[in-house]
C-alpha cells in the first residue's frame, strides 16, 4: 500500500520551483518596465531643441544677432532674402518657422502641421522677445520724459503678428492623428507577422512557400494602407493629402515592419518576432510622429528616422501637410527595410530547398544500392 506521506513529498520541490519561476518572472519584468521608463523619460520628459532650423529675413545686423541663437547648439539659423522665401522653405521642411524683420513690424512664421509643439515654443519665445523690446522703448521714453505713443502702448497688450504657413486642419487640431496612425500601423504590423509566421510553419520551406510569404505581406501591407486611409477619412484627417503618396508611404511602412520582423525571424527563429515588439516599444517614441525629430536628443533623432516609424512618420506627415518637402531619404529607408526583409524571406525559403534537394541526391546511391 501506498504511503500518503511518500506520494506528496515531491510538491515542496515543484512548488519551490514554481516560486523561483515566478520571482525571475516578476524580476524580469520589473527590469523591463525600468528599462523602458527610464528610456520613455531621457527621450521625451522634456523636450528640447536640437539644431531646430528656423530662418531669419532681415538687415545685416538682424541676421548677425539671429546668428546668436546658434551658440548653445538648440537653434540652426539660415537667412533668407525674403518673406516668400522664407515660408517656401518651411513649406519644405527646411526650417520650422522665422522671423521677417521686413517693415516696421517684424512677423513670425511658423507651420503647426511641422510641430504643434515647436510652433507653440516659437511664439511664445517671439511674444515674450517682442513685448521685452516695446518695455524697453517704453522706459526709454519715460525716463527721457518724452511721452509714450499710443501705438507703443497698444504693443504691450496686443500680441505680435504670427503667420501659419501650414497650418493643422480643424479636424486635427491637435497634431496627434499622424502618432495613431503610425501606432496602428506599427502594431498591425507586428500581429501580422507573428500569425503569418504560424502559417509558414504548416508548409515545408521552398522557393514556392517563399514566394507566397512575400506575397502575403505584400498583399497585407496593400490591405494595411487601404484600411488606415478609410479610418482616417472618417474622422476627415488628410482630406487635402496626396492620396497616392499617402497610400504608397503607408503600404511601404507596413511593409517594412512585417518583411523586416519575417527576415528576423527567418534568420534566428520564433525569437525574432521581438523586432517588431522592439518597434512599437521603442521605434514609435523617438519616431518623430508626436515629438518632432528636433527636439528629441541627438541620438535619439538620429536612430529614430532609420527606423520604420521614423521614416514612415516623415512620409506620412510630408504626403499630409507637406507636399513640396522632399521625402527621398525617408522613403529609401523604408525601401531598404521593406527589400532586404523580403530578400531574406525568399533566399531562406530557397536555400533551405536547395540543401534538402542535395541531401536527397546524396542518399539516392545508397538506396539503388
Amino acid at each position: 500500500m501506498a504511503d500518503p506521506m511518500t506520494d506528496t513529498a515531491p510538491a515542496p520541490g515543484g512548488f519551490r520551483k514554481l516560486s523561483r519561476l515566478g520571482l525571475a518572472i516578476a524580476v524580469t519584468g520589473a527590469l523591463i518596465q525600468l528599462v523602458l521608463a527610464v528610456y520613455y523619460l531621457a527621450m521625451a520628459h522634456s523636450p528640447s531643441p536640437h539644431d531646430l532650423p528656423v530662418g531669419v529675413v532681415g538687415s545685416a545686423e538682424q541676421q548677425a544677432q539671429a546668428k546668436q541663437l546658434e551658440k548653445d547648439g538648440q537653434f540652426k539659423v539660415e537667412s533668407y532674402d525674403d518673406a516668400e522665401a522664407l515660408q517656401q522653405a518651411i513649406r519644405e521642411r527646411d526650417a520650422y518657422g522665422g522671423v521677417a524683420f521686413q517693415g516696421s513690424t517684424p512677423t513670425l512664421y511658423v507651420a503647426s502641421a511641422a510641430s504643434p509643439s515647436v510652433a507653440n515654443l516659437f511664439r511664445a519665445q517671439y511674444t515674450k522677445v517682442y513685448q521685452q523690446q516695446v518695455q524697453e522703448q517704453v522706459q526709454a521714453l519715460t525716463t527721457a520724459g518724452k511721452p509714450v505713443p499710443v501705438t507703443t502702448l497698444a504693443a504691450l497688450t496686443t500680441p505680435p503678428p504670427v503667420t501659419d504657413v501650414v497650418p493643422l486642419p480643424e479636424d486635427d487640431s491637435a497634431g496627434s492623428s499622424l502618432g495613431f496612425v503610425i501606432q496602428a500601423l506599427c502594431l498591425g504590423g507586428s500581429i501580422a507577422s507573428l500569425a503569418l509566421g504560424r502559417l509558414r510553419g504548416l508548409v515545408d520551406r521552398s522557393a514556392l512557400r517563399g514566394l507566397g510569404h512575400a506575397a502575403l505581406l505584400v498583399l497585407y501591407a496593400v490591405a494595411s494602407a487601404g484600411v488606415a486611409l478609410l479610418a482616417m477619412a472618417l474622422f476627415g484627417v488628410g482630406d487635402g493629402a496626396d492620396h497616392v503618396t499617402l497610400f504608397l508611404g503607408l503600404a511601404l511602412i507596413s511593409l517594412a515592419v512585417t518583411a523586416s520582423t519575417a527576415a528576423v525571424v527567418a534568420l534566428v527563429g520564433p525569437a525574432g518576432s521581438l523586432i517588431g515588439g522592439l518597434y512599437f516599444t521603442v521605434g514609435l517614441i523617438i519616431s518623430g510622429s508626436s515629438i518632432a525629430p528636433e527636439m528629441l536628443p541627438k541620438a535619439g533623432h538620429t536612430v529614430g528616422q532609420l527606423l520604420p516609424p521614423g521614416a514612415g512618420a516623415t512620409v506620412a506627415r510630408d504626403a499630409m501637410y507637406f507636399p513640396d518637402a522632399a521625402t527621398g531619404g525617408a522613403f529609401a529607408v523604408l525601401f531598404v527595410y521593406a527589400g532586404l526583409g523580403l530578400a531574406v524571406i525568399l533566399f531562406c525559403n530557397a536555400a533551405a530547398n536547395r540543401t534538402r534537394f542535395t541531401r536527397v541526391l546524396n542518399r539516392e546511391p545508397a538506396v539503388t544500392e
